[in-house]
């Protein structure tokens, strides 16, 4: 389904950035992007909300314990007598939804809507999962633990970018560094 969405959105752009007319003075969408209220980026501070948003639901809901369970063992958490499939929906809506939101954030950034912008992201997502210390076959991690990871990965691109690496082996090293953080992963369990 990603391949198909992408390919379509080639297609729909011709492979061509759409500009939105934003600037350095832009309105409210812009600011999204480039606002730096006292200072620190509008995405880091629509990070922080987010982050403190889902720890809360996660450690003081009854969702929060649902979702822990889902993750853990799915057939215990059906005949605990959960519904699983509506935890399933709210979780998958949930995460359209904070897409939809990094979305506008990088629109609003790059002032334009790059059909390619977001290209192996998904790839940053799950590695600053594992980094994190959330396991690959479910049950365990912490929403801190997935921050923490985010905020490795962030320091490695950007400390790689810095030190002048080429593209072509911050790819390589991203990839080492998830191997080894699949490798620990495992020798835990």
């Amino acid at each position: 389904m990603m391949l198909l969405l992408r390919g379509v959105t080639m297609v729909y752009t011709n492979g061509s950035p759409v500009n939105t007319g934003f600037t350095e003075n832009a309105d409210l969408f812009g600011w999204f992007g480039i606002g730096r209220p006292l200072g620190v980026p509008t995405p880091v501070w629509i990070m922080g909300i987010v982050f403190l948003a889902a720890w809360y639901m996660l450690h003081h809901t009854r969702l929060g314990r649902y979702i822990y369970a889902l993750g853990g063992n799915e057939a215990a958490t059906r005949l605990s007598g959960i519904n699983v499939n509506k935890i399933k929906i709210i979780v998958y809506s949930l995460c359209g939804l904070l897409a939809s939101l990094a979305g506008i954030i990088e629109v609003a950034r790059l002032s334009s809507a790059q059909p390619t912008a977001g290209t192996g992201y998904e790839l940053d997502a799950i590695a600053a999962v594992v980094l994190g210390g959330t396991s690959l076959a479910g049950g365990k991690g912490r929403i801190v633990g997935t921050l923490i990871g985010a905020l490795i990965l962030g320091f490695l691109n950007n400390g790689l970018n810095l030190l002048g690496v080429s593209s072509y082996y911050q790819m390589i090293v991203k990839a080492v560094v998830i191997l080894l953080a699949v490798l620990v992963d495992n020798k835990k369990q």
